[in-house]
């Protein structure tokens, strides 16, 4: 069963900017758009600042027992890496 995480918030010009974290099949895919776009951007390797806001959420949710300790490692992992690249 696919876990999704949405979240918006603002870009560099201010424009509104709702981002999608899905997790199907232990890979996660990343996919955002601006505010007034009509195509999803889909991301190979996902923004650092994306990764670190979806820990963030998924912190959260593990607190409240919605999501799995699984998903926060694998997060953790694709943080490292992404930094690893920068």
């Amino acid at each position: 069963m696919p876990s999704q995480h949405i979240w918006t918030d603002r870009n560099q010009d201010g424009r509104k900017r709702e981002v999608r974290a899905t997790k199907f099949g232990g890979a996660w895919r990343f996919q955002a758009k601006d505010a007034g776009d009509l195509d999803w951007t889909y991301y190979d390797r996902p923004l650092l600042e994306d990764l670190l806001t979806l820990k963030e959420i998924l912190v959260r949710k593990y607190q409240r027992r919605r999501a799995s300790v699984e998903d926060v490692a694998s997060i953790e992992t694709l943080i490292q890496e992404q930094r690893g690249y920068e």
